[in-house]
């Protein structure tokens, strides 16, 4: 049976999007999601991202595969693509539609915007590090600007989850980080017993911020959004950055804003669809 998709990016993290609203188990497996995500011999993307019914009170289920067959627990682009895809799917204009989706990180409420951005408030960052989770201090304990060595060398690092775990570390060129190589061992740390999401960070000023990320599952991407959102709190937990900035990421812009009022996180950004098909 032939399966529809579309195919969807956000600052060229790239998605398949696929229409699961009749069923709630995905209707491919990982392994199949390897296939499809191959960029020679497969459609090409960082993850296969299904639309299922929601649960409970939220209108929809976001379900993801990484192009290494894993699933995180969310993800920032890739919930705004899919923001976009089921607008597509409702046939509606984006015009200030909001959606309460349900993720394995919670639920996740995107908002479209009418000059055609998506604001998303991505909840709460966690910083415990049993909620990242990492080793590197007690259960209750903060990893804040704290040493870890890696290949011989030795990072400050902070970590934070949105849901998903990231390994923040401020570097003063990140063009000079050689992320296919420092990428993996920071993924596959052992304080890490869920592997980690890493992102390098260069602090251009308090409202500007350049990122590099190696995704967990999907290697090096153009853009990672909960990396941004990540990365500017840890930013302004080590007095960088302000609460509001613009992270710039290979793939282009991401504004986020880590509320003083609620504290609660806010992503803007895009969500481009490229193609459609069938496989």
């Amino acid at each position: 049976m032939a399966i529809e998709f579309t195919k969807y990016h956000g600052l060229g993290n790239d998605f398949i999007l696929i229409d699961n609203r009749a069923s709630k188990t995905p209707v491919l497996s990982p392994e199949k999601a390897v296939q499809l995500c191959d960029r020679h011999f497969g459609i090409g993307a960082d993850g296969v991202i299904f639309a299922l019914p929601g649960e409970k009170d939220t209108d929809y289920t976001m379900r993801i595969f990484n192009s290494d067959g894993s699933e995180p627990e969310m993800c920032g682009n890739g919930i705004r693509c899919l923001a976009g895809f089921i607008a597509d799917l409702e046939g509606i204009s984006r015009n200030q539609d909001t959606y309460r989706i349900h993720t394995l990180a919670g639920v996740i409420t995107p908002q479209l915007m009418p000059d055609g951005q998506i604001r998303v408030d991505m909840g709460l960052p966690r910083l415990l590090a049993s909620e990242i989770p990492t080793t590197l201090s007690g259960a209750d304990g903060k990893v804040i600007n704290q040493p870890l060595e890696v290949e011989g060398k030795s990072w400050d690092v902070t970590c934070v989850s949105m849901g998903n775990p990231h390994c923040i570390t401020f570097v003063p060129d990140v063009a000079a980080i050689p992320l296919e190589t420092i990428g993996p061992k920071f993924e596959h740390h052992p304080v890490f017993p869920q592997r980690t999401n890493t992102e390098f960070i260069e602090v251009v000023s308090r409202d500007y911020l350049k990122m590099r990320v190696w995704e967990r599952g999907a290697g090096i991407t153009l853009a990672c959004g909960t990396g941004a959102c990540a990365s500017l709190v840890a930013a302004v937990l080590n007095d960088k950055c302000d609460r509001a900035a613009t992270v710039e990421l290979p793939g282009g812009l991401l504004e986020i804003e880590w509320s003083e009022l609620d504290q609660r996180v806010y992503m803007t950004g895009p969500a481009e669809r490229v193609f459609t098909g069938k496989v």
